[in-house]
């Protein structure tokens, strides 16, 4: 390596991890306000734990409501994130080293938000233990035949994976940051993470090979995790919810509402963090495109399951589509979802408009928007309209629903401000190396022109 190279390598170094031993004013108002959120989140559970989900707007037959819709939004996102890093090293995507860290993060911030709400839901929280398929002394074994059960053994193995291919793609960094801290104390705690890294030939070509098996066995985890959270639904005559387009329609969706997040996110930070060297807008544009293609997709699954119900003839089915959502109540919350994911990323196919950083962000955010009022038109819209006038019951939210809502985004966002504070936010390594795979590209060209 050049002497150039090794100074270009040295301050990039320097610039990648000053967030994590300096911090602005900004930060720590944004950091005290969201730990308030995420305190005020914390104080609903207990609260709810105390008094029981009759707090919540729940009814007969709407028994799942918000915190299913929770449940589901936050789980999607969160399979989103480690597929979106996987399938792009898989592919050789180069362009992957500068979302990667933030599309991983996400994962496991919003996983452990996601697990919170079926916790919740219990109304006994005290014997969520029992949906773990473990020996048993007493004989109180998991219903085998409920989705619960089945749900904890997808996503705690997803978790798991999802935890080791984040940490292993750490390694090198937390390495650097430990060589580059400025106290004895810091590198002390960067060393032991970093796990004794030295990025000897033998360290690397054993993380490369554990790398490559996580990124394969994290692929086709994803498919099979939400089409298992799809097929909670199959397992209920309720119109709408036994259609077999449901675990491809859930699959795009999460995607979707995944590269909206990750948009979501690193849009600020690239700004906050004066990033654009790294993150240049040839990433943002492909993150862009990739969610106009999988909104594309998420059309299709609207578009089949509407047809599906019209050519059943089934009148519960036609009338749950056709009725029921566009007119019934909370229909506000499909035309959010019709506008925020069918219309609005239509803007997507022009460029200048995908390049404009401001009106990417904003659409970004209503695609989320958008995603959970996909989730609440599924589950609260599909369980208010039964088989039985009688039993037809409109579903009003709580102050506590919406606090709840609230408190997981706050505590999220908490979390990701601390990944942002603590660890390196872009993969430094495969940064480098791009660089010099550019250079050397670059080299060759003008040797052949030459």
């Amino acid at each position: 390596m050049t002497q150039s190279a090794r100074e270009a390598d040295s301050a990039l170094t320097d610039q990648l991890v000053r967030t994590v031993w300096s911090g602005s004013v900004y930060f720590r108002i944004a950091f005290a306000v969201l730990g308030l959120g995420s305190a005020g989140f914390a104080a609903l559970m207990l609260y709810t734990f105390q008094r029981g989900i009759g707090l919540w707007g729940n009814n007969i037959p709407v028994a799942w409501a918000f915190a299913i819709v929770n449940f589901v939004f936050w789980i999607g996102i969160g399979h989103a994130g480690t597929f979106i890093s996987a399938i792009l090293y898989l592919l050789e995507q180069r362009w992957r080293a500068a979302v990667n860290r933030f599309s991983e993060a996400m994962t496991l911030f919003a996983v452990a938000q996601a697990l919170l709400f079926p916790v919740l839901h219990l109304g006994r929280p005290w014997f969520a233990y029992w949906l773990i398929p473990y020996p048993d002394r007493m004989q109180v074994w998991p219903q085998v035949k409920s989705p619960l059960p089945w749900d904890f053994a997808a996503v705690f193995t997803y978790g798991t994976v999802s935890l080791l291919f984040f940490y292993l793609g750490l390694l090198p960094d937390l390495a650097s940051t430990r060589d580059s801290a400025p106290e004895r104390w810091r590198r002390r705690i960067y060393g032991v993470f970093a796990l004794g890294w030295r990025g000897s030939e033998d360290a690397w070509r054993h993380y490369r090979m554990a790398y490559l098996l996580l990124a394969g066995l994290a692929t086709p985890l994803v498919l099979s995790v939400h089409s298992i959270v799809s097929s909670d639904f199959a397992v209920g005559l309720t119109p709408g919810w036994h259609s077999t387009i449901f675990p491809p329609f859930f699959v795009a969706g999460a995607i979707f509402s995944g590269f909206a997040m990750v948009l979501s996110l690193i849009i600020p930070a690239r700004k906050a963090f004066h990033l654009e060297n790294v993150i240049t807008a040839r990433h943002v544009d492909n993150c862009a495109k990739l969610l106009l293609v999988t909104g594309l997709c998420l059309e299709y699954g609207y578009a089949v399951e509407m047809f599906v119900a019209w050519y059943s003839g089934d009148e519960f089915e036609l009338w749950q589509f056709f009725v029921t959502r566009p007119t019934g109540p909370n229909c506000w919350a499909f035309y959010v979802m019709m506008f925020a994911n069918v219309l609005l990323p239509q803007l997507l196919w022009s460029r200048r408009l995908r390049t404009n950083l401001k009106l990417l962000w904003v659409i970004s955010l209503v695609v989320n928007l958008g995603m959970w009022c996909e989730r609440f038109v599924i589950i609260v819209m599909g369980l208010e309209r039964e088989y039985l006038r009688a039993d037809e019951a409109a579903f009003n939210p709580t102050w506590v629903d919406w606090g709840l809502l609230a408190g997981s985004v706050c505590f999220f966002l908490f979390l990701f401000l601390g990944f942002l504070r603590w660890l390196p936010v872009v993969a430094l390594s495969e940064v480098k190396e791009g660089r010099r795979e550019r250079e050397r590209t670059l080299a060759q060209a003008e040797g052949a022109r030459g």
